[in-house]
């Protein structure tokens, strides 16, 4: 299934209300419980001569590995997200992503991702811990709040 972005998602990386994002699209494998995305990032996501920003890479790999939610119909926010980066991406390079859940402990969901060129090799992983939400508690704000020094649940 192709999820594409919706017109009324502010989103920077899949939504289609943001006029300054990145409207990803991305394929949704039932059968491989895994999402998919094929992308060539031009020149206005640089983050030097000739290759592709180290936080555009993140957000790439985060806005996989949050539509992975999908599988398990719920909403979940990204509470950490490591990145590590293998190989320079070039700017305008075929690239391929490709997110998964690892686990799920009640409300946290470990997942991870990677981003390859099309020879397969290895250009960057990351790993992800998500925390369900409640969508009714969203345009309250309080579904983030956190008292200082409080965590969100960790395993």
């Amino acid at each position: 299934m192709l999820l594409e972005p919706k017109p009324d998602n502010p989103c920077f990386g899949c939504g289609g209300a943001n006029r300054r994002g990145m409207k990803l699209t991305f394929e949704q494998d039932d059968a491989g419980q895994r999402i998919h995305g094929r992308f060539r990032l031009g020149a206005e996501y640089c983050g030097g001569p000739g290759f592709i920003h180290g936080g555009i890479i993140a957000v790439l790999l985060d806005e996989a590995m949050g539509k992975v939610s999908r599988f398990r119909q719920v909403r979940a926010v990204t509470a950490e997200l490591v990145i590590e980066y293998v190989k320079f991406v070039g700017v305008d390079e075929d690239l391929i992503v490709e997110a998964r859940e690892l686990e799920r402990n009640g409300r946290v969901m470990q997942r991870t991702g990677e981003i390859r060129n099309t020879s397969g090799e290895l250009l960057a992983r990351g790993r992800g811990r998500f925390v369900e939400i409640d969508p009714a508690r969203i345009g309250s704000r309080s579904a983030t709040k956190v008292a200082p020094g409080e965590r969100i649940a960790k395993s």
